[in-house]
């Protein structure tokens, strides 16, 4: 699959489940989280002025556990959505009139390396 993004220099909403994807899956019901490889590579190039999004379907008891995890790691983000089906995700966006593609989708395997790059093309 391929995971380059080439980006516009506009702001951005990142949107990231949580378990399996930042976190090995569950971890933190089987002796704690664990950061999953490439995640910190990720957070650590993600513009300033992006928005960061974690959906989850841990519960609200588990927001002080999460946000304490995620702040430990220096992993920022802007909000949490707790209690989030478990069932796929959908994104639905429409494009600018400029023809600009605003919405992007990445699967990937749970607990593997998180393997995404972009580019921020000033010409967009």
């Amino acid at each position: 699959m391929n995971n380059n993004l080439i980006l516009s220099p506009l702001p951005h909403t990142w949107i990231f489940d949580v378990d399996g994807t930042l976190c090995i899956h569950n971890g933190y019901k089987n002796g704690g989280d664990k950061v999953l490889d490439g995640v910190r590579e990720l957070f650590n190039k993600i513009p300033d002025n992006d928005m960061i999004i974690l959906l989850t379907s841990r519960t609200e008891n588990e927001k002080e556990n999460l946000e304490n995890f995620m702040n430990l790691h220096k992993l920022r983000f802007n909000h949490i959505i707790f209690n989030a089906p478990m069932g796929e995700r959908i994104l639905i966006n429409d494009d600018k009139p400029s023809g600009l593609k605003t919405a992007y989708a990445v699967s990937k395997k749970r607990d593997e390396t998180l393997d995404i790059n972009f580019l921020i093309d000033e010409r967009l």
